[in-house]
């Protein structure tokens, strides 16, 4: 299994950033299409010891995938084959849209790490809603409980202006929460002109209430909510986001996105400048995102869940988030760089820490 970084470096790791994620992830679904799930589920499946139960939910494992590689919700059940606990698909906007002009991904390689300007591109929420109901369905049928759940992340149409953002989010919240386990408000992503000034108190306390109330009346039943903040925010606003999520009641917060930041990078400046702009995730943002998450908890304690999100690349890292207070961890650049059966193998250490 640990024979993939060879194969990366010798297939992928000279292909354009984003056609090698587009045919890694053929390979992972046509896998599960020729009738290997059975096979993957029974050598990736997280041991019994891994359940937890967060938000009310209870989750196979505490590690799952971020939002970013399925944007669309087209392999939700391939990638339930490798031992994530849950995959979190998106982000998805009220409307379809192409995103930026490639080439818009770039790897680090030296520092295990990728920057995206892709700019949200996606089929629209209508699109995606009855794929997500379908795949939630199959998962139902084919593992009982807990079967890896679903979490949808939303985010706004580039061409919506901030003062029509909310009714923007509106139409994804009640097209895509009825078959979501939970639902998160991606506010902080910097690859949408104007998106991160959202992350304002002032205009996410209206956003967050209108997406909670438009969520459970189009599911008809309670849709766990969260926000996903940047790890550019200054500690008082993230003191700020944590007072206003306990505030409404939110379930979670999901810590953190992509940052801009470019410091103590190993890589060539003008291999980092020619990349331009767009937001950096991987191995540099270990340090910030465990500072993020360790103020948010000192904040918030037990009262809301803290799921933990950049820089995890093995079972130390995802166990020093939990130990740090996260109630769950995501991972996605390092899927990248290690191949289809990392969460396997994350679920194999956590497990062996447990015994």
């Amino acid at each position: 299994m640990r024979l993939y970084p060879t194969f990366f470096r010798v297939c992928f790791a000279w292909m354009d950033a984003e056609r090698a994620h587009r045919i890694g992830f053929t390979l992972i679904k046509a896998a599960h299409s020729a009738g290997a799930g059975t096979l993957l589920r029974r050598l990736t499946g997280p041991p019994a010891s891994l359940r937890t139960t967060v938000m009310g939910l209870t989750f196979p494992s505490p590690f799952g995938l971020a939002a970013g590689f399925d944007k669309e919700g087209l392999g939700i059940d391939a990638l339930a084959d490798l031992g994530f606990g849950h995959i979190e698909i998106g982000t998805i906007t009220g409307a379809a849209q192409p995103g930026n002009p490639q080439p818009r991904l770039f790897r680090l390689v030296e520092d295990r790490a990728v920057i995206n300007r892709m700019g949200f591109n996606n089929a629209g929420a209508a699109a995606v809603a009855p794929r997500l109901a379908a795949a939630r369905v199959r998962l139902v049928r084919r593992y009982g409980a807990p079967r890896p759940l679903i979490g949808v992340n939303i985010g706004k149409t580039k061409n919506v202006e901030l003062p029509d953002a909310l009714a923007d989010y509106l139409i994804s919240a009640r097209a895509l929460a009825p078959s979501a386990d939970y639902l998160v408000v991606n506010v902080s992503s910097p690859n949408t002109p104007g998106l991160r000034l959202l992350q304002n108190v002032d205009s996410l306390r209206p956003l967050l209430a209108g997406v909670r109330a438009a969520a459970d009346e189009s599911a008809g039943r309670y849709v766990p909510l969260l926000v996903k903040i940047a790890p550019d925010l200054s500690d008082e606003d993230v003191d700020d986001v944590a007072q206003l999520a306990l505030d409404l009641a939110l379930d979670g917060i999901i810590c953190t996105n992509t940052t801009i930041g470019r410091s103590d990078l190993k890589a060539a400046a003008q291999k980092v400048a020619a990349c331009g702009a767009g937001g950096l995730s991987g191995a540099p943002l270990k340090e910030r995102s465990l500072e993020v998450l360790t103020r948010l908890k000192s904040t918030v304690g037990e009262r809301l869940a803290l799921i933990s999100v950049g820089g995890v690349e093995n079972g130390d890292d995802v166990q020093e988030r939990l130990a740090a207070g996260a109630a769950l961890v995501q991972g996605y650049t390092a899927f990248l760089y290690e191949g289809p059966f990392w969460a396997a193998r994350i679920n194999r250490e956590l497990a062996a820490r447990k015994r």
